[in-house]
């Protein structure tokens, strides 16, 4: 396990709006406030998404599974920012459906936004964090220098 203790620094609201693309804007906002780590709140509306609903393969590297979701539908998600080399990268997990279609997982595959989406931005300061290659997953994951 590795972690860090920091603080709560500023809290930014945005709002999204129809057609544009939900991990772009919110890394944009991201790099100009430079901001290097933080949570991040998402609800509202989603138009399309590839979602990430787990791996087709596990080894020897992972492999990811997409859906694809064709709304529009509704979302609910919470995710991070952590830097990848020097610039900010969005990794959020996020329940998207409409009707009877409902699925869980990371829209990573591109996801844009259906009338309105609210996001909220959570800095946080006081801790050394980024995104690092995982030669055991071929991932990007978080790592939590001391």
């Amino acid at each position: 396990m590795e972690y860090a203790v920091g603080k709560a620094g500023r809290i930014i609201a945005a709002r999204l709006f129809e057609g544009e693309n939900l991990y772009d804007s919110i890394e944009t906002i991201a790099l100009k406030e430079k901001i290097k780590c933080a949570a991040v709140l998402i609800t509202g509306g989603i138009r399309k998404a590839d979602v990430v609903v787990g791996p087709k393969v596990e080894k020897p590297k992972i492999e990811a599974n997409f859906f694809n979701f064709e709304g529009p539908g509704e979302t609910l998600g919470v995710g991070t920012i952590y830097c990848d080399g020097d610039k900010p990268k969005l990794h959020l997990h996020a329940g998207i459906g409409r009707g009877d279609t409902h699925i869980v997982g990371c829209p990573r595959g591109g996801a844009s936004i259906f009338l309105i989406l609210e996001v909220t931005i959570i800095e946080i300061v006081g801790i050394d964090a980024g995104r690092e290659a995982d030669a055991e997953t071929g991932l990007k994951l978080l790592r939590i220098k001391k």
